[in-house]
């Protein structure tokens, strides 16, 4: 128990970064209803982005002061331009086509990003060594906090502070509210659904490249793959939250972290579970938690918020 605040902290961290991300899930799912499987690729090419702006844009020696700014926004253009174009030239073609269709689409762009990357980017077939805040780790009542983890503590609510905002107070967060509802009757009202399904791809793209840098910051590298395993989880959070909801997608990811983080530190201390806590079962446990909200809350935490349109 004396390990409980630390686990904790740990879990939150991590939901964070899964909630950054879960949140290009649900606003794409809430709008167009497409599951956008190729987004955790959109996630890695963020990462990516950022990289390339500190390897090869600044000069050696460039404080992380200046260079982080700079990556952020390498890291937002490299995923939104992704995204963009992936809305432009493979989906938009196939909105109005069975939800199969873009379903398939989307794990085939899933597999060619991954593969661009691998193939294009040097060094990208190991993993490469992230740039990091020098200082740390901090104690603050009992629970350490790493360097990397600093970042994440205040991108992650500023980044959903922006979000609230833009969603509930702009005219295009309420054209997207208004389409999401029903895209028809929007039309009808003169409100620019393509448009409104741009901004949304691009929305979430930029917030999974911020979620990049927190996890290049974290665990010091970024690899070709990690989009994989992570856009999972991502989406994960998306369902346990209440898909279509962004609210839901943060808290849904709050829960996962903490439930892996919680799971890998006590899950062995029971008798006869020794072989299941281990770091490699963290992934098993974040889906078992899924299956179980969907046989008992199907909706969600917080409720799906998507118009049924079948």
């Amino acid at each position: 128990m004396n390990e409980l605040p630390q686990q904790l902290v740990n879990g939150l961290l991590l939901g964070s970064m899964y909630g950054l991300v879960a949140i290009g899930y649900t606003m794409v799912y809430g709008i167009v209803q497409l599951i956008n499987f190729a987004h955790g690729e959109i996630f890695m090419v963020g990462g990516f982005g950022a990289l390339t702006v500190y390897l090869y844009a600044l000069p050696d020696g460039t404080s992380m002061v200046i260079a982080l700014p700079l990556m952020i926004l390498g890291g937002v253009i490299a995923s939104v331009l992704v995204a963009v174009g992936a809305e432009r030239f493979a989906y938009r073609p196939l909105r109005g086509a069975p939800r199969l269709a873009p379903l398939i689409t989307a794990i085939g762009l899933s597999l060619a990003l991954q593969q661009a990357v691998w193939a294009w980017y040097p060094d990208a077939r190991s993993a490469i060594t992230f740039p990091h805040i020098d200082g740390g780790p901090f104690e603050i009542g009992g629970v350490t906090i790493q360097t990397g983890d600093i970042f994440l503590i205040i991108a992650a609510p500023l980044s959903m502070a922006i979000l609230a905002y833009f969603v509930m107070k702009t005219r295009t967060g309420r054209g997207m509210q208004a389409t999401a509802q029903d895209p028809d009757t929007a039309k009808l009202m003169g409100i620019n659904t393509d448009r409104i399904i741009v901004v949304a791809f691009a929305l979430g793209a930029a917030f999974a490249a911020v979620g990049a840098v927190a996890y290049g910051l974290k665990y010091g590298e970024v690899q070709f793959r990690m989009g994989f395993i992570l856009g999972l989880k991502a989406f994960t959070a998306a369902v346990l939250g209440g898909i279509g909801n962004i609210y839901g997608a943060m808290l849904g990811g709050l829960v996962l972290g903490v439930a892996e983080s919680l799971s890998t530190a006590y899950i062995a201390d029971i008798p006869g579970m020794d072989q299941f806590g281990s770091q490699s079962w963290a992934n098993v446990w974040a889906f078992v938690l899924l299956i179980l909200v969907l046989l008992f809350r199907p909706q969600g935490l917080l409720g799906e918020r998507v118009a049924d349109r079948a």
